[in-house]
């Protein structure tokens, strides 16, 4: 006979969801262990609100927000460790990374960059995290073994705002927001090998799954340039809507997304045409996106809405806006 003892514990979706993050973040790795290059559970969209100092962990599985982090004074660009234990996160006033334990929700250290860090993204081998060092033109590189400034490379373009690695990591895009280029950089070999001119206030980049091709919104242009990474020569132009930023591209190549941040929008670009075939509409100032692994969600920081815009890619369809903090700036999602 069953009593009330012995009946499992039944939590509200939302709990189980939050205990379930949390018992993955707090289990500690046997002595040799390496952690799991992919955790088990949905992916977790992070997201910096650069006007309330803290990250929002969304549940994708759900799209419920399942935890708040602190996230420094002004975080903007973040990346995410590969067992999702640490967070990098330009932080702005303090000119630095923070890196974030996740177990213990606290800072665990600060990396000096310098003046006005932005964009990060790391390495596809977990190995390196860059940000765009936009006072000193530059991008600093972090060595995620020790968590420490390994070296910084020089860049030409005036105020650098994303860097993005390709796909094989050996390639660094640098967008230059007052140069109106976009800044190649060589990376095992740490220097810029070319410079490609695109449109006035160059922002988010992207690349197809092959690296061939790179995509970079041009917010003043109003368009997004079509980079030939081998030839290093823009060979398209897309007209995009009201200042284009932000650049996501499925994971099966076949679409790549412009956010548009005077037009509260988002613009589909079939790769096979380099032709905008859906607009859909998101919330106020649209800017940095991320999609879900397997390519079915698009997740979009809406800055003025203080909230997060999930969309059904195959349907091309807003399903839902998710609050987050004041101000988010992106999303990046392991």
């Amino acid at each position: 006979m069953s009593t009330a003892r012995n009946r499992p514990l039944r939590l509200p979706r939302r709990l189980a969801a939050l205990a379930t993050l949390l018992l993955a973040a707090a289990l500690p790795l046997q002595a040799g262990a390496q952690a799991p290059a992919r955790p088990p559970g949905p992916a977790l969209a992070y997201v910096p609100n650069e006007g309330s100092g803290t990250i929002s962990v969304i549940d994708t599985a759900t799209d419920q927000v399942v935890a708040e982090l602190p996230g420094g004074a002004k975080p903007r660009g973040l990346a995410v460790s590969p067992d999702r234990r640490r967070l990098y996160v330009s932080d702005q006033p303090h000119d630095s990374l923070q890196v974030i334990d996740v177990d213990r929700r606290r800072l665990d250290t600060a990396v000096a960059l310098g003046e006005s860090p932005e964009g990060v993204s790391m390495s596809p081998d977990g190995r390196w995290v860059v940000a765009a060092v936009e006072g000193k033109n530059e991008i600093a590189v972090t060595d995620t073994r020790g968590d420490a400034l390994a070296f910084s490379i020089k860049v030409r373009g005036r105020n650098p705002e994303h860097a993005v690695f390709s796909p094989d990591g050996r390639l660094l895009l640098v967008s230059a927001e007052d140069g109106e280029a976009v800044d190649i950089v060589d990376f095992p070999a740490r220097r810029q090998v070319a410079q490609v001119a695109v449109g006035a206030r160059p922002r988010g980049i992207g690349f197809l799954p092959d690296g061939s091709r790179a995509y970079v919104a041009a917010e003043n242009a109003n368009e997004v340039f079509v980079i030939d990474t081998v030839k290093r020569a823009v060979v398209a132009r897309i007209p995009a809507g009201l200042r284009a930023n932000g650049i996501a591209v499925h994971p099966g190549g076949r679409e790549v997304y412009v956010s548009n941040g005077g037009a509260a929008s988002v613009s589909v670009i079939d790769t096979a045409s380099n032709q905008v075939v859906a607009t859909i509409p998101v919330g106020q100032r649209p800017w940095n996106m991320a999609l879900t692994p397997d390519g079915a969600k698009l997740y979009v920081a809406n800055g003025r809405s203080n909230s997060v815009s999930v969309i059904d890619t195959a349907r091309r369809l807003k399903l839902r806006d998710v609050a987050v903090g004041k101000l988010p700036w992106g999303v990046a999602i392991r």
